[in-house]
């Protein structure tokens, strides 16, 4: 039995390869204007790249940095030096500024590679690529908001690693409901703005190796419109620079780290702004346009989220498969249902409980990769649209698979590493394997960027009825495309048959919800959005394996497959667990979402007690 430091593999750059130029038509892509300058092979290039960093330098150090956490002490966060390492070494590769303009300095790389090659880093580590990946996002802000004076004091060194960059957003009152967020912003004749207040869970707030950090902060000036329509965006450096040039002090005061269950290498502070009434915040674009601006970030965001925990996942499958191959325990039962104690051990990959938790890894990891991917070209898609048809139909399609993106890998993926966990036994509840790691480490997934109960209700609430019902049709015809496609396989058409039906089945759920909603009575209409979401996730993922499997069957008819048949035979065999074991609980969904039960409602006379 190997322990963690004999592992060796923790993702399928074969399967990833496969999904970018198979399934999602990456050379399709490569055909527009922005992306014309690359090719397969200097994408290749760029993945084979990033495998080779996270194999040297983030793999090798998962299980340290969770043993060594982040800490706090006397105002600074100390980290792991792979930090610095990711940061440096990871700006110098591109892992930060690549999807990024030439004219920014960046590769002008797709979405759907950058999110290839960083599912690689996530697999390898996942508590370090969130540094670069926030750093991301905050310089993406200011470059297409911001003033030309910010982004040219700050982008540059985000982009290199040399400072880091976070997003602001919760406070301790306020949580979730940023209508309820309290941070002040007072205007100076100088052209700044001067910030008081607190924010909390701020993932890579701090650390002993940058030497700046940059804060995106929401926050409202003096006299804004109550809610959300009084939020500005502000761009608040740990160090300003004086008139010299130099970095001074900028009067934010590190509080706290939050000691985690889980990606316990990677840093959550409580930052204070203004103890000394001198934190000064420059404004990005027009005041109380902040959250507008922010949800730019939003569906990339979310997407990343998706891509980290089928990421987790991923690493947690090929540590159970590696066990199960290597783990001799029990015998086969015989045809009279014995077992024979003078044959040897079977190894427990040849038990079928064990290989249905295999199987269920397996088909949650490369149908949730599947998934991201899917949305990160949607993603580019509408980046590069030539009419405004076409931005419409790839943002609509964006904005009605994002909530399951961001779901459904968190949560099948904590449910998957849950059974990898199971395959180990008694080892895998001990801190000698990794499983017990990642277990910890997915489950902040449902967490980040809106919890599972809030996506389900922007799913349900304001997704499913967007344009009257438009964008759930555009969807449909989309998977029905692939229904189509695969029909075409005589060997996949009962499974195109079962994804049709779901379909219908949806509808009937709708008809059966929509009633509350046009009554107005959202609380009910709402009440299992949580539900629909496990229900639709399923159907989208049915759809994803239902095209892998299409793609997998015309590479075995033909004779230029770049990859062997059992490769292809096994993503066939995987859409067949899935279609077999996953789909099926559709039909429990439904008949909890057409009960007419009002259970979880409050009622006069509290229950919960």
């Amino acid at each position: 039995m190997k322990k963690y430091n004999e592992m060796k593999k923790y993702v399928d750059v074969d399967t990833l390869k496969y999904m970018l130029y198979d399934v999602h038509n990456l050379e399709g892509l490569l055909k527009r204007e922005r992306f014309q300058d690359h090719d397969k092979e200097s994408l290749d290039m760029f993945l084979d790249s990033s495998k080779d960093f996270a194999d040297k330098e983030l793999f090798p150090f998962i299980k340290e940095m969770d043993e060594k956490p982040a800490h706090y002490k006397d105002g600074t966060v100390y980290v792991h030096d792979q930090v610095k390492t990711m940061m440096h070494k990871g700006g110098e590769l591109g892992i930060i500024s690549a999807p990024f303009d030439y004219e920014d300095g960046g590769m002008q790389i797709p979405l759907v590679v950058y999110t290839a090659a960083t599912y690689i880093l996530d697999a390898a580590n996942n508590h370090l690529p969130g540094y670069a990946g926030l750093t991301q996002g905050a310089a993406e802000l200011i470059i297409h908001f911001a003033n030309k004076e910010l982004n040219e004091t700050y982008v540059p060194n985000m982009l290199s690693g040399q400072w880091g960059g976070t997003m602001c957003l919760t406070e301790p009152q306020a949580g979730s409901s940023l209508s309820d967020i309290v941070t002040k912003a007072k205007p100076t004749s100088d052209g700044y703005y001067k910030l008081s207040g607190q924010k909390i869970f701020i993932s890579g707030g701090d650390n002993q190796f940058s030497e700046n950090i940059v804060h995106l902060v929401l926050a409202r000036v003096e006299g804004a419109p109550k809610g959300t329509k009084g939020i500005s965006l502000f761009v608040v450096p740990k160090n300003r620079p004086d008139s010299s040039g130099s970095l001074i002090s900028n009067d934010i005061t590190t509080v706290a780290d939050f000691q985690k269950l889980g990606q316990r290498g990677y840093c959550t502070t409580h930052l204070g702004f203004g103890d000394a009434d001198d934190c000064r915040g420059w404004l990005v674009g027009d005041e109380n346009q902040g959250l507008k601006y922010m949800f730019l970030m939003m569906n990339a965001a979310r997407i990343g989220v998706g891509r980290g925990a089928s990421a987790i996942a991923s690493a947690a499958y090929y540590a159970s498969l590696q066990y199960a191959n290597e783990r001799p325990q029990g015998r086969k039962l015989t045809r009279d249902g014995k077992k024979d104690p003078n044959e040897n051990q079977s190894l427990i990959i040849e038990h079928p409980d064990v290989r249905r938790m295999l199987l269920l890894q397996k088909a949650v990891v490369e149908g949730s990769m599947s998934l991201v991917l899917r949305a990160a070209k949607y993603y580019d898609l509408e980046l590069t649209a030539t009419s405004d048809e076409e931005k419409s139909k790839y943002n609509t399609l964006l904005e009605m698979i994002i909530p399951v993106v961001k779901t459904y890998p968190s949560e099948a993926g904590s449910y998957a590493v849950n059974n990898g966990l199971q395959v180990l036994g008694g080892y895998g509840f001990c801190s000698d394997f990794i499983l017990q790691q990642y277990y910890r480490d997915i489950r902040i997934c449902a967490i980040y960027e809106g919890t599972t109960g809030i996506q389900s209700q922007d799913l349900l609430g304001r997704k499913i009825t967007m344009g009257n019902g438009s964008g759930l049709a555009l969807l449909s015809v989309e998977i029905l495309k692939t229904i189509k496609e695969s029909k075409s396989h005589k060997s996949l058409q009962p499974y195109a048959a079962e994804l049709s039906n779901k379909l219908e089945l949806t509808q009937k759920i709708l008809e059966s919800l929509m009633p509350h909603a046009l009554k107005g009575d959202y609380e009910r209409y709402l009440a299992d959005a949580s539900i629909f979401m496990e229900f639709f996730s399923l159907i989208i993922i049915s759809w994803s394996w239902l095209e892998i499997a299409t793609k997998a069957q015309e590479n075995l008819n033909t004779s230029e497959a770049s990859l062997s048949d059992d490769f292809y035979l096994s993503k066939i065999e995987t859409m067949k667990y899935f279609y077999d074991y996953e789909l099926p609980k559709t039909l429990g969904h439904a008949a909890i979402l057409m009960n007419p039960s009002t259970v979880t409602i409050k009622k006069e006379k509290e229950y919960i007690n």
